[in-house]
């Protein structure tokens, strides 16, 4: 008898599972709090050099500006230059501030603000921005914390991955919760932009133990058929975070505050993890029959099965746990010992590299839109909602792997429109903006359906690790690219959208899974792939 048999006797789906996707629901809703956190947090608002002497009377206010500050080829003032000596004001009572006629005569010079930044604190009251002056020369500081936050998830992921599977998912999502919270103490309380990039850092490297180890403990408690119920089930928490934090962002416009309201939660889910059961499979690989014992029978109760000590013998676990041990345990390398899964494996990285780096390019760019970060936020959670419906639906009808192209291309369409649409046209623009990201949740949530059934047993979770570990590294660069609008406006969107419709056509290389019998073996991908070849040359010779 395997662990599937087993969970069948005491339920494997009922009162106890879905309890346990309910205790595991914060994580996921801390998740996006955290991951989108800078489009609050790191906000440019308005700024301009700090000009000493600034009159009184307020009237004059934009003249006085225009008499300090050059103006940029789209007639904006600039940011980051001011002249070195005023240019002369029309109103007589300003002139002879201080200078010369001498040093009005001719164009002025510029120089970069010798005496810092004024900020626009209408919107934000504050921002790691204003802090510590990110902006102009410092403006790659800013999205760099993007970057070393997500290289912290990276690097998180194979040391949760690793550890979890040699002490627990229990333990260490207790640790990440710990670690998350002390971290994120620490970042709010930042004296240094220094300070602030390595502890958020750290957290990110942390809050890997959420996007590890949730999904597989709600996993190894559900039977096969309702595993991808469980799947969307958990992304709409993530899309619950989304809006929650529009909500947060909204009520709470100072970063410090802002980082200490969403790091709290993690103290009242420390303490729930007294109800979270550990993974009864994990416990039997371990020799933990006594524990999983336990468990087992807390899941037949709850679940209303008759089901007793005798039948859940130890005798009977042991058998289990030693058929559990047998199975080698799988690496990295299994993944490309064979061309079928090679072409597999290859494929899907590049469309989770795609994935990512569209999804978090799409939700961290919201400049160019009518609306403000609150209400841009609001409605890109709200796009979620309904992709999840059509995720549903075309899976179910067109396929996987069309579902997967077709959302990728969306996305592509929807970031390759957002060139062409001119600046000043905010309709097209938000609603563009709107709709890749619609697309680029779609293909997200596709792509875990999709690769959960492409890899066999075997290596199902290895292969989804590999995958996830490849996006987290574009979802790591997909900040940087932001960094490119200073070579042409829209060339950050254009990487964006090149990358994702090459995704798009990756998918399409991959095999089609709907309606089809998940494989085991390593040989049941192989066999499968011989048929279709056979079939193949059948249909040419024909």
């Amino acid at each position: 008898m395997g662990f599937e048999e087993l969970l069948h006797q005491v339920g494997g789906f009922g009162p106890f599972q879905l309890w346990n996707v309910a205790l595991l629901a914060l994580p996921r809703m801390l998740l996006p709090l955290h991951f989108l956190l800078p489009i609050f947090l790191a906000a440019v608002p308005a700024h301009h050099c700090a000009l000493p002497g600034a009159p009184d009377n307020f009237s004059y206010q934009d003249e006085w500006l225009e008499a300090h500050l050059p103006q940029e080829s789209d007639g904006t003032l600039s940011s980051c230059l001011r002249f070195t000596h005023p240019r002369p004001l029309s109103n007589t009572t300003l002139v002879g501030r201080g200078h010369s006629a001498g040093e009005l005569e001719g164009e002025p010079a510029t120089v970069a603000c010798p005496q810092g930044w004024e900020y626009d604190h209408s919107e934000f009251s504050s921002t790691i921005v204003t802090e510590w002056d990110l902006v102009c020369e410092q403006k790659s500081l800013n999205q760099a914390t993007s970057t070393f936050f997500f290289a912290g998830v990276l690097v998180g992921a194979v040391a949760f991955g690793y550890l979890s599977d040699r002490f627990g998912r229990r333990r260490l999502l207790l640790v990440a919760y710990v670690s998350t919270l002390v971290l994120g103490l620490a970042s709010a309380a930042s004296v240094s932009y220094t300070m602030f990039a390595i502890t958020r850092t750290l957290t990110g490297a942390a809050l890997a133990g959420f996007t590890i180890i949730v999904m597989p403990l709600e996993l190894e408690w559900l039977d096969v058929e309702h595993r991808t119920v469980a799947g969307v089930l958990s992304s709409i928490f993530w899309t619950g975070g989304m809006m929650l934090l529009a909500l947060v962002g909204y009520l709470i416009r100072d970063w410090r505050w802002l980082l200490l309201a969403v790091t709290l939660p993690c103290a009242p889910g420390i303490l729930s993890l007294w109800w979270v059961p550990e993974s009864a499979r994990w416990l039997l690989t371990q020799g933990r029959v006594e524990e999983a014992q336990r468990y087992l029978l807390r899941c037949a109760r709850l679940n209303g099965r008759p089901v007793g000590e005798d039948s859940l013998s130890r005798e009977a676990l042991s058998k289990v746990a030693a058929q559990e041990r047998v199975v080698r345990r799988p690496s990295y390398l299994d993944l490309f010992r064979t061309p079928r899964l090679r072409h597999i494996s290859v494929c899907c990285m590049v469309v989770w590299y795609g994935v990512n780096f569209s999804y978090y390019g799409l939700s961290l760019d919201v400049s160019g839109l009518r609306l403000n970060a609150y209400q841009t936020q609001l409605l890109f959670g709200a796009a979620e909602l309904p992709s999840k419906l059509l995720v549903y639906l075309s899976v179910r009808r067109a396929g996987r792997r069309l579902t997967q192209a077709g959302t990728l291309l969306g996305a592509a369409v929807a970031l390759g429109v957002r060139i062409i649409v001119p600046s000043n046209n905010g309709f097209w623009g938000t609603a563009m903006a709107v709709m890749g990201k619609g697309f680029s949740e779609a293909a997200f949530t596709t792509a875990y359906l999709f690769t959960s059934e492409l890899y066999p047993t075997v290596l199902r979770q290895t292969g989804m690790g590999l995958t996830a570990l490849v996006g987290r590294l574009g979802a790591s660069l997909a900040p940087l690219a932001g960094l490119l609008d200073g070579v042409w406006l829209s060339l950050p969107r254009l990487i964006y959208g090149g990358i994702t419709l090459l995704a798009a056509c990756t998918a399409l290389l991959l095999p089609e899974t709907r309606q089809v019998q998940l494989p085991e073996t390593i040989q049941d991908v192989e066999r499968k792939s011989l048929q279709v070849e056979e079939t193949h040359m059948m249909h040419v010779q024909d």
